[in-house]
């Protein structure tokens, strides 16, 4: 996806998230799953293994699918006064650069009442918080500061202290030790039965994938409030392993 000057406005958002690699079985299930490729903006069948469900997995799926399938490091922001989508594209390229490639072991699961993917080992989850957490330094100051409105809201919802300050610091409370990666395989759901069969699904079917390539990053992009986000362009690592 190409992001022109002319597409976008104060409103539009972007995003640095965790994207399998295209090839990948990960990048491939989880588009199907979703039923969209934020990459090339195809609209995809649901995956013909998946049955038995009470209603349809597009019906199960409606946030996440205009998310797009991902996982993320930086939430949606838009960018600070003077700071154009290159600068961010240079700055996240840099970053990119800096980071080592590693893999990390996943699973399905009940994340309070919808399933996901989530690392399935304490390795996998501090690696990928200290990404998530390197990226967010390496980037915060291209953000812009919240609206008032804006922090009202999210200050209104039950916080810890340090969740509060890091909503007022860095535009969200989930961040650093309160981060917990993700990567989201349906809407908040009522019925337990329907989740489970969600995750047994996924965990069946991807039991032989191995574990989750973490190759690269990419930047997201919500062209105005509302719009599917579409993956904008990927950012592969290129440092080396300490």
């Amino acid at each position: 996806m190409s992001v022109l000057h002319e597409d976008l406005s104060e409103a539009t958002r972007f995003a640095l998230y965790y994207a399998p690699p295209r090839e990948s079985a990960f990048w491939q299930a989880g588009c199907a799953w979703l039923g969209r490729d934020p990459e090339t903006g195809d609209t995809l069948a649901p995956p013909p293994w998946l049955t038995g469900l009470p209603q349809p997995l597009e019906a199960l799926t409606v946030a996440p699918r205009r998310y797009g399938w991902h996982g993320t490091l930086v939430p949606p922001f838009r960018l600070a006064p003077g700071v154009t989508p290159t600068a961010l594209l240079a700055a996240a390229q840099q970053w990119a650069k800096e980071q080592a490639r590693f893999e990390a072991n996943v699973e399905a699961a009940l994340l309070g009442r919808f399933v996901a993917l989530r690392p399935a080992d304490d390795a996998g989850e501090t690696a990928l918080r200290e990404l998530a957490a390197d990226a967010l330094r390496a980037l915060g100051s291209l953000r812009a500061p919240q609206t008032p409105a804006e922090l009202a809201k999210r200050l209104d919802a039950p916080l810890t202290p340090r969740q509060r300050a890091y909503v007022e610091a860095w535009g969200y409370p989930y961040v650093f030790e309160e981060f917990r990666f993700h990567m989201t395989l349906s809407d908040s759901l009522n019925d337990a039965q329907t989740c489970a069969q969600l995750v047994d699904a996924w965990n069946t079917r991807m039991r032989d994938a191995g574990p989750l390539p973490v190759q690269g990053a990419a930047l997201f992009v919500e062209p105005e409030p509302g719009a599917p986000f579409a993956l904008w362009r990927r950012l592969p690592f290129a440092g080396a392993r300490a």
